[in-house]
């Protein structure tokens, strides 16, 4: 009899389904086969290879749930639950007398009752998402190529090619003075010994502050719930509130979701706040900070500068404001690639789960 599977409807949480349980729409397979096509373009091959390490749990019946009503519909016959934002506590556990495994899509057990899961012997697996290690890790490289200016000089190394990047030329008197910076480029930074602000210190936060404190600078963290101390001395990052950490930041990353909550959280009146030449970073959602209030903080020069991945508009259009002015970096939403990142974290969700169920 095939182990039934409830999971949670988030767009990727959607590839257990597509790997595990034999009856999925032909189009929903045909969709992630394209998704994943170029990083890995054998992905029935893909699908196949982790299925015969998966004996146990594939081939299983999915079920996909989206709210937690639904959630509570489907526990009766669920052997294991797939989860991301839901939530499985003693309620939920009364409803599913044969649930014997928890998998969190993420590192964190929040919104998990972790005690009441092991009084019923209900195994908690959890996950540090590759996707978000990379993220942090684009997060950092957009952060160093603002501070060393790097996407206005690489590449431009001749004397012409720096005049027309708006630095002419003009030697050092070499009989007295060393020559680093022959081109004379002002305003380069470090990150060690500056501030970073972010707002939101969730999986994708915690590894840019890991990451941060490693380059020596000084983690401040803003959000509705402080952590315990021991979290905040594993980060790096001491909680501030939000005003101050506006004030005191060299860097801003507001590290949040999209809800109506945080849309245009970072408006006008909040840059106005920041540190004048501050940079801000944003690898989460572009509706955190208001669009029009962001072009006129960057023209008046007021913000140093701005990165963004994902875009306000995908594919943006040529004739986008923000295309127009220098001390903006946009990536066409790579920050979580390579693909491969997901493929290697469902492998593992898959064999793990399938181990749990022996």
């Amino acid at each position: 009899m095939r182990p039934l599977l409830v999971v949670e409807n988030d767009p990727f949480l959607r590839v257990l389904q597509v790997m595990l349980d034999p009856a999925v729409a032909p189009e929903r397979y045909a969709a992630f086969a394209d998704f994943f096509a170029h990083e890995e373009p054998d992905f029935a091959g893909y699908c196949a290879r982790v299925q015969s390490r998966a004996r146990g749990l594939f081939p299983a019946k999915v079920r996909m749930v989206e709210m937690q009503a639904e959630l509570h519909d489907a526990l009766s016959e669920a052997d294991a639950v797939a989860i991301e934002a839901l939530t499985i506590g003693r309620d939920e556990l009364a409803l599913a007398p044969k649930l014997r495994l928890v998998q969190k899509y993420g590192a964190g057990v929040v919104g998990i009752d972790t005690a009441a899961c092991a009084e019923r012997g209900v195994t908690v697996l959890t996950i540090r998402r590759r996707a978000n290690i990379a993220c942090a890790e684009h997060a950092i490289a957009l952060m160093l190529t603002q501070a060393r200016k790097l996407d206005r000089l690489i590449g431009r190394v001749s004397a012409e090619q720096l005049d027309d990047a708006g630095y002419p030329y003009r030697p050092f008197d070499r009989q007295h003075t060393p020559n680093s910076n022959w081109g004379r480029i002002g305003g380069v930074r470090m990150l060690h010994g500056a501030t970073l602000g972010l707002i939101g210190l969730g999986e994708i936060g915690r590894e840019i502050a890991i990451r941060a404190s490693a380059f020596g600078m000084r983690v401040l963290y803003f959000q509705r719930r402080r952590l315990p101390e021991t979290d905040e001395r594993a980060f790096g990052a001491t909680f501030t509130p939000l005003d101050t950490l506006l004030a005191e930041a060299d860097w801003l990353i507001p590290q949040l979701p999209e809800s109506p909550s945080t849309r245009n959280l970072i408006d006008a009146a909040r840059l106005a706040h920041m540190k004048p030449g501050a940079f801000i970073v944003n690898v989460s959602r572009p509706d955190v900070i208001e669009r029009a209030a962001l072009i006129a903080a960057l023209k008046s020069g007021h913000l140093g500068g701005f990165a963004l991945d994902p875009l306000y508009q995908a594919p943006m259009r040529d004739d986008d404001e923000l295309l127009q002015l220098k001390n903006v970096i946009l990536t066409p939403h790579i920050a979580a690639q390579p693909r491969l990142n997901a493929l290697a974290d469902f492998a593992d969700i898959i064999e793990g789960m399938a181990r749990a169920l022996g």
